[in-house]
């Protein structure tokens, strides 16, 4: 599976990439050689913790670079009238009968709680290039599913402050 990528998610990718190998790689190797010296380490509880804290940095670095390596580049081909990439959305939720307004953004950038969801997820899916008027499906799994119907289509762009998740 590839992941969808616009360019400047993969640059700040590779920022994210650069700075955990120049900055926290470093302060890690430190932090463990320090715990390492207050002795037994069978029962050092700042080693075990450094030593984690540096596998927890060099996964991220392996985690970003596969992600980068598989990426597939994206850039946002919707019309002016339907919803596409980063555009804000505002769909009725029939079930709930309520509006919710959610932002489009790729995998990297979702984060549900902010009201940005990834183009990949069951409901980006189902509203990605539909239009104003539009009823559609949101299918949760091979049972369920809701119906939502498209209020607003707000076109945007891509924002810089829309960071990474973990960056």
């Amino acid at each position: 599976m590839y992941d969808e990528l616009t360019r400047n998610d993969i640059l700040k990718m590779q920022e994210e990439i650069e700075y955990r190998k120049i900055v926290v790689r470093k302060e890690a190797l430190e932090a463990v050689k320090e715990a390492r010296a207050h002795g037994d380490l069978s029962e050092n509880f700042e080693y075990h913790a450094a030593k984690k804290d540096k596998n927890k940095n060099e996964s991220r670095i392996r985690y970003l670079e596969r992600m980068i390596k598989t990426a597939r580049i994206i850039e946002d081909s919707s019309a002016a009238d339907e919803a596409g990439l980063f555009n804000t959305i505002t769909l009725y939720i029939e079930d709930d009968e309520e509006e919710e307004t959610y932002k489009l953004v790729t995998t990297v950038r979702g984060n549900s709680v902010q009201g940005r969801i990834s183009i990949e997820s069951p409901l980006g899916k189902a509203i990605l290039g539909h239009r104003v008027g539009d009823r559609v499906y949101v299918k949760i799994n091979e049972k369920n599913g809701y119906y939502a119907v498209i209020r607003k289509i707000e076109k945007t762009t891509e924002d810089e402050s829309d960071t990474l998740r973990n960056f």
